[in-house]
């Protein structure tokens, strides 16, 4: 007869489970499921794409802006877009047609974390460092206050991040098809009224991205360089401010 396991083999192994979901830094405090799993994943890829188009935005808004706005729906891209045709050097359509789509492509993803987690997205966010928790706060009293004004809003350069807009206005009981509609309405409005501001600044904008592309490569360098150094040195901060321990 097999004897049963004893309680104090099995708490280890409770405890480590407990932890790494319960921890405050994620949007949930259940045992997550094939869906929370898969959001999270998005959100991170979300995370590092945003790192990786840091210098490669600096580049590309002179060497290729139409790869730009295909790959990030970028407002400066879709200006100069618009600057280029007015000159001839570019075709404003293809633009448009990228542009729109990708600007709007990782909205879905905050939609749905604000679905599957409602405030708990918010908290999530709000912990990674006492400034995205007044960026969150703001944005989700600007959501909550305004609603369907706040998604077409968000479109403006205005400090607030969208993804916390999008998740709260989902978490308040917006349907997937109702904000799909919205989301693309306004995509389509903004992105024109980019398009056709690059359009009307013409030639002046076009000497300066001229000018701006014999430094291009160098500049997305330097980026590059700064965010290693940065990185770095937020870690050895990190280490150097956490408590030392003394081990049994």
């Amino acid at each position: 007869m097999s004897e049963d396991p004893q309680p104090d083999e099995a708490q280890p192994a409770e405890d480590e489970a407990k932890q790494w979901w319960q921890d405050p830094a994620l949007p949930w405090q259940h045992k997550p499921g094939r869906h929370d799993l898969i959001c999270l994943g998005l959100l991170l890829f979300v995370g590092i794409f945003a790192w990786v188009m840091i210098p490669l935005r600096a580049y590309l808004i002179a060497a290729n802006p139409l790869l730009l706005v295909g790959l990030s729906g970028s407002r400066s891209g879709t200006v100069t877009l618009g600057a280029l045709a007015a000159v001839g050097r570019a075709e404003w359509i293809p633009g448009l047609l990228l542009g729109i789509p990708s600007v709007i492509k990782f909205d879905l993803i905050y939609f749905w974390a604000g679905k599957l987690w409602g405030d708990g997205f918010m908290h999530a966010f709000a912990s990674r460092s006492k400034r995205s928790a007044r960026n969150a706060a703001k944005a989700q009293r600007f959501a909550q206050r305004f609603g369907v004004p706040a998604i077409l809003i968000s479109y403006l350069p205005i400090p607030i991040p969208s993804g916390v807009i999008y998740a709260t206005v989902a978490a308040a009981g917006m349907t997937w098809r109702k904000f799909i509609l919205l989301n693309l309405a306004a995509a389509t409005v903004m992105q024109s009224l980019y398009m056709f501001l690059g359009y009307r600044i013409g030639e002046p904008a076009v000497e300066i991205v001229d000018v701006y592309a014999r430094y291009s490569g160098r500049v997305a360098i330097g980026i590059v360089v700064l965010m290693i150094v940065v990185t770095v040195w937020r870690g050895a901060r990190k280490a150097k401010d956490e408590p030392l321990t003394d081990e049994a």
